[in-house]
């Protein structure tokens, strides 16, 4: 009794087409979610955390941490430290919180302590400023700063931060729980757009993973 089988050949064929659809499934699927994210981040400036008006000063300026070129701020660093002093000139808020920890094991001060001694420069007493030297991320910086927040009895905040930045602190902001958060953010002259908005991807796609994992109590 004989047996009909499908050519190799053929069978081949039919595999590789599966490969080919599930391939482009998963392309359009990347296309489609880039794309999402990208619409995310510049949604922010649109946000109205960042177009309402304050009617009272919020407590804290938090001004999130990015990257010390030695002992002082980078220049995209620089960036948000000069909006937060024209914040804090303006009356938008009344004590800054500077967040964020050492860049790597070696370096001399933390983030933190870098934005503190600039600010001092520009004339912003020490009294004025409540230093979180532990965070590594925007997350951590948010969540380590509410806890400073909450041990001195403060309970309003204003973002600072870069625009491309925003949207992402912004949610991170809600998912703790912030009261009302307000956000001021600058658009930056000394960042390279493409390779910025590039880590602002992967950042955001690895936050909505970690949004994720704090839904069902995972992180």
């Amino acid at each position: 009794m004989g047996y009909s089988m499908a050519p190799t050949g053929r069978r081949g064929g039919s595999q590789r087409k599966r490969l080919l659809r599930w391939t482009l499934l998963v392309l359009v699927l990347g296309i489609c979610w880039i794309l999402f994210v990208l619409a995310q981040i510049g949604s922010i400036e649109r946000n109205a955390a960042v177009n309402s008006q304050l009617a009272e000063p919020a407590d804290v300026g938090i001004v999130l941490g990015a990257s010390l070129w030695g002992d002082v701020p980078s220049p995209g660093l620089k960036e948000r430290l000069d909006q937060s002093l024209e914040d804090y000139k303006a009356g938008r808020f009344k004590l800054f919180v500077l967040t964020g920890g050492l860049d790597t094991p070696e370096s001399s001060f933390t983030e933190a302590e870098g934005m503190a001694n600039y600010l001092e420069q520009q004339g912003v007493p020490r009294e004025k400023m409540l230093l979180e030297n532990e965070a590594t991320s925007t997350y951590e910086n948010l969540k380590f700063s509410q806890e400073i927040m909450k041990e001195q009895g403060f309970s309003s905040a204003l973002i600072i931060t870069h625009a491309f930045h925003g949207n992402r602190a912004l949610e991170v902001a809600n998912a703790l729980d912030y009261a009302n958060p307000k956000m001021s953010v600058i658009e930056s002259q000394v960042l390279k757009p493409f390779p910025n908005t590039f880590r602002e991807v992967l950042a955001y796609s690895k936050w909505k993973l970690d949004q994720l994992a704090l839904l069902v109590g995972l992180k």
